[in-house]
C-alpha cells in the first residue's frame, strides 16, 4: 500500500459522501431528496455577484497576492470580528483561508503538538477529529445528550481535563445539533476554559442564524480575559450562501497568525483574489438578503420540526440555530425495514436512500450513533415530501 499511514487511518467526510451518492442517483434519474449537504440552496446575492464580475476584469486580481489575504478583507473581517467579539482586533490576526474547513486546519496545525489533547464536545462536525489527529493531536469527545440540549456542561469539560489538555473545541450554533449556548453558560465555559489555561477554537461560521429569542455571543465578548487564548474561526458561506466561493477566515493571536500565514504560503499561497473581492461585498454591501435567508430557514426549521415529530419512534429537539435538525432514531433500531433488521444508523441511512429515496447522514459520523443530521436548507416542498417518504417507510415497516 502506497497510501501514507496517516490517510489509511482518516474517515472519509459521511456529509460529503452521502451528498456526492444523492448527486449521483439524480444523475441517473432517481427521485433523490438529499438532506445531506450543509449548504443554503440559495443562489449568492447580486450584489456581491456583481463585484465578482467586476474583479474578474481588474488586472489586479489576476496575480498573487499576500497569503494571509487582500488587505481590504482582512480590514474588514477584523472590523466585524471587533464588533461581535466586542475587542479591538488588528487586520494583522487576520488569515483569510479557502473556506472554513480549511482555516481550522491551519488553526490545528499551528496550534497543536503530538500528543496534545482537544476537548471536542459531542455531537461534532465531523471534520474536527480528523483535522486535530492528522495535526498529531487527540480528540477527546465529551458526549452530550437530547436530554441535555446537546450542550457542554462545565462539570464535563473539567471530567475531561488532562494535564495534556491544549485546547476546546466550541461551537455556537452547533453543527449538527443547532444547539445555542445561552449566554450564561457561554460565560461559564468561557471562564472554565481562562482559569485551566485551556485555549478555544470558538467555530462560528454560523453566529448570524439563529431563531426566536436566542443569541449567539462569542465567547471573547462574554469573557474578554479569553482573548490571548481564543481563535475564532468564520467565514462567508453559510451566511451569505457562497459554499462554493470557498473564503473563511481565523482570527488569533499575532504570533499564530503569522504561523498560519507561513504555513498557507507553503501549502496554498493566497485565496482565490476574484472570491476574495466578492466575500469583501458580502462583509461591506446590503445585509437584506441575510434577513431573507434567515426567515426562509425559520420557516423551514419549523416544518422539520413539526413533520419529524410526527413519526412515531422518532424524537427531536428544537433547534435555535444554523439549518438541521439531528432527530433521535434510537426507538427505531433493532426493527425490520425493508426485509433488513436495522441495527445502526448507518444501515438505517442506507435503507432510507434505497427505499424511499432520500439522503440522510447517519449520527456515528458526528460521534453520535442512533441519530442522524438533516439539513432543512432546501425548498419547503422538497423538506415535507422528503420527511412524509421517511415516515411512509418507517410506519409500513
Amino acid at each position: 500500500m502506497s497510501v501514507a499511514r496517516r490517510i489509511q487511518q482518516m474517515e472519509e467526510s459521511p456529509t460529503m459522501a452521502v451528498t456526492a451518492k444523492a448527486k449521483e442517483l439524480r444523475a441517473a434519474g432517481e427521485p433523490v431528496i438529499g438532506f445531506g449537504a450543509g449548504e443554503p440552496d440559495f443562489p449568492t446575492p447580486d450584489n456581491i455577484v456583481a463585484a465578482a464580475a467586476e474583479a474578474v476584469a481588474d488586472p489586479a486580481t489576476h496575480r498573487y497576492t499576500p497569503a494571509p489575504g487582500l488587505p481590504p478583507l482582512r480590514e474588514a473581517i477584523a472590523s466585524v470580528t471587533s464588533r461581535t467579539a466586542q475587542a479591538t482586533i488588528d487586520p494583522a490576526q487576520v488569515v483569510v483561508s479557502n473556506g472554513g474547513k480549511h482555516a481550522l486546519f491551519n488553526v490545528f496545525m499551528t496550534l497543536l503538538d503530538p500528543g496534545d489533547e482537544v476537548i471536542v464536545p459531542a455531537p461534532y462536525w465531523v471534520s474536527y477529529p480528523e483535522q486535530i489527529r492528522l495535526a498529531q493531536g487527540v480528540p477527546v469527545a465529551v458526549p452530550t445528550t437530547k436530554e441535555t440540549g446537546f450542550r457542554a456542561t462545565v462539570e464535563a469539560l473539567e471530567a475531561a481535563r488532562t494535564e495534556r489538555t491544549k485546547a476546546l473545541v466550541f461551537v455556537s450554533p452547533s453543527n449538527p445539533t443547532g444547539a445555542v449556548y445561552p449566554r450564561d453558560e457561554v460565560a461559564a465555559v468561557g471562564q472554565w476554559a481562562a482559569d485551566n489555561d485551556v485555549w478555544v477554537i470558538t467555530d462560528e461560521i454560523y453566529d448570524r442564524l439563529v431563531y426566536d429569542e436566542a443569541t449567539a455571543p462569542s465567547i471573547v465578548a462574554v469573557t474578554p480575559e479569553l482573548e490571548g487564548r481564543t481563535i475564532i474561526v468564520n467565514g462567508v458561506a453559510k451566511t451569505y450562501a457562497m459554499t462554493g466561493w470557498r473564503v473563511g477566515w481565523s482570527v488569533s493571536p499575532k504570533d499564530l497568525a503569522s504561523g498560519m500565514s507561513k504555513l498557507q504560503g507553503q501549502a496554498t499561497s493566497n485565496v482565490c483574489n476574484v472570491a476574495q473581492r466578492a466575500a469583501l461585498e458580502a462583509l461591506t454591501g446590503p445585509q437584506d438578503a441575510v434577513a431573507e435567508m434567515r426567515a426562509a430557514f425559520d420557516r423551514r426549521r419549523k416544518l422539520a420540526v413539526e413533520h419529524l415529530g410526527a413519526i412515531e419512534g422518532v424524537e427531536v429537539v428544537e433547534p435555535q440555530g444554523a439549518f438541521y435538525v439531528f432527530p433521535s432514531f434510537e426507538a427505531i433500531l433493532g426493527r425490520e425495514i425493508a426485509g433488513r433488521r436495522i441495527t445502526t444508523t448507518l444501515e438505517l441511512a442506507e435503507v432510507v436512500l434505497e427505499e424511499a429515496k432520500v439522503a440522510i447522514v447517519p449520527g456515528e459520523g458526528f460521534g453520535a450513533p442512533g441519530y442522524a443530521r438533516l439539513s432543512y436548507a432546501l425548498g419547503d416542498d422538497d423538506l415535507v415530501e422528503g420527511i412524509e417518504r421517511v415516515a411512509d417507510l418507517l410506519q409500513r415497516n
